[in-house]
């Protein structure tokens, strides 16, 4: 299913799935494994643990974060999909990200196992049929399709990313 056929967009939300081109969401998952698997991460490891600013989360604790969103986006999905009305709630970013310990694990771990999240992730998506991707649910007290919830993780990641091209490159010229 495309993009176009989220109805309505969902406020909140929308600021994710606007990064994403208009296109078939199972086509969308695959592509962001190939971008994935095309990372150079020799820019990622020379970051290291450098921040843009003081405060700010390191690139390995983005990419936890970004694996922690998808597995709760995919919650969701499976749960709206099976027509579970339960309002679900929204998350603490701060708060999982200061309990994931991410000072042991090496870049490529994590986008190994962010490859891995995602493969599942389109598992997932193509398992629906288009009456269970168009379900809609309460999330963070907003209505949000499972189709939504396809695109918001890859417009979630989409932005993170591009934070890391626009703010921590940057490091790489100091």
């Amino acid at each position: 299913m495309n993009k176009s056929e989220i109805n309505p967009m969902p406020d909140f939300f929308d600021r994710y799935i606007d990064l994403v081109e208009e296109q078939d969401l199972v086509k969308a998952m695959s592509l962001s494994i190939q971008n994935l698997n095309m990372l150079d991460l020799s820019l990622y490891k020379e970051i290291g643990d450098h921040v843009y600013k003081p405060g700010k989360w390191t690139i390995k604790q983005i990419i936890q974060h970004i694996i922690d969103n998808e597995r709760i986006q995919s919650y969701r999905a499976l749960r709206f999909s099976r027509k579970d009305e339960t309002v679900l709630p929204g998350y603490d970013e701060t708060l999982l990200a200061s309990n994931a310990d991410t000072t042991n694990r090496t870049i490529k771990d994590l986008i190994d196992e962010l490859i891995v999240v995602r493969q599942s992730s389109l598992l997932l998506f193509k398992s629906f049929s288009k009456d269970m991707s168009l379900s809609k649910g309460i999330c963070f007290n907003r209505e949000i399709s499972v189709l939504g919830l396809g695109f918001v993780i890859i417009g979630h990641e989409t932005h993170h990313f591009n934070i890391i091209k626009e703010r921590y490159y940057p490091l790489l010229n100091k």
